[in-house]
């Protein structure tokens, strides 16, 4: 359900509720002696009065007495050094890495979105940016605000009541995880997203869709299934690889007594390769709430 980073892995967008529907997005709890840990899943991006709160879901926060998020220090100005260090090579233009084919597409996909500086900025770049900033640049374009989203909420509501915030990862973690990538997965990056680009909206409507309904299945089956089969090494890792390394972090907080809030992007909650599905493996049950 990504500029923390992931095209299709990390749920970025969110639309209006319609009038009357009550959005309950999946919550789970993990429980071990005197620990609990709550596992919820975000988007990053939302519109201005998009309401996805519920009873359950407050009382797990007010229990908490810290929150994990994905990400706390990505500040512009981090992660706009990161990208200036990983993410441009004017040696090597993106177009001299294209077929004519692919060049076009990128042409069309950068002027349908609006990237400010147009194909020369885009041109520049390595593949996994050039991705990345075809999935946001519209959604930006669109209106949609980063400080919106619902991690960014949470952490604003866990700081307020005097409680620790903290990241399951940096900044320099994520550019890494996609600036370390050999140029041949980054164009794979890069080809998924310019197939997302040319669908319709319909995809993205049933998105949300499940999202605000907890659909955890449709969730999977729209985010990760074309990702696992057409580039299996991608999905391994930007989302398997970290789900276990997640999964194994809950373990080791489970030693400790307390509770706590986790709340990630919504597509490593679901699928077969989900977190808690990690979890599961290390004997770990996981409770729907």
């Amino acid at each position: 359900m990504k500029a923390k980073p992931f095209a299709r892995l990390l749920l970025c967008l969110a639309l209006l509720l319609p009038a009357g529907v009550l959005a309950r997005p999946a919550l789970w709890v993990v429980k071990h002696a005197d620990t609990t840990i709550y596992l919820f899943g975000t988007v990053h991006l939302l519109p201005h009065d998009t309401s996805w709160r519920y009873p359950a879901l407050e009382q797990a926060l007010a229990k908490s007495q810290t929150l994990y998020i994905e990400l706390t220090d990505d500040d512009q100005a981090t992660v706009s050094a990161l990208v200036l260090r990983y993410g441009l090579d004017p040696a090597h233009p993106l177009g001299s890495l294209l077929d004519a084919a692919q060049l076009r597409q990128v042409q069309r996909a950068v002027a349908q979105a609006g990237v400010p500086g147009g194909m020369q900025a885009v041109g520049m770049m390595r593949p996994w940016l050039a991705a990345l900033t075809l999935t946001t640049a519209p959604l930006l374009k669109a209106g949609l605000d980063p400080q919106q989203g619902v991690d960014r909420q949470l952490q604003a509501q866990m700081l307020a009541a005097g409680k620790p915030v903290l990241g399951l990862e940096t900044a320099d973690q994520q550019i890494h995880l996609l600036a370390d990538m050999p140029d041949t997965l980054q164009l794979k990056f890069l080809q998924a997203t310019l197939k997302d680009a040319d669908k319709d909206g319909s995809e993205l409507t049933g998105l949300i869709d499940a999202w605000k309904d907890g659909d955890t299945g449709r969730i999977a089956r729209i985010e990760a299934e074309d990702l696992r089969q057409q580039a299996p090494a991608l999905y391994q890792r930007l989302l398997v690889q970290r789900n276990r390394t997640w999964a194994a972090r809950i373990a080791a907080m489970l030693q400790q007594p307390g509770t706590t809030f986790i709340a990630v992007g919504a597509a490593h909650l679901a699928g077969p390769d989900s977190v808690q599905a990690q979890l599961r493996q290390l004997g770990i049950a996981v409770v729907r709430q």
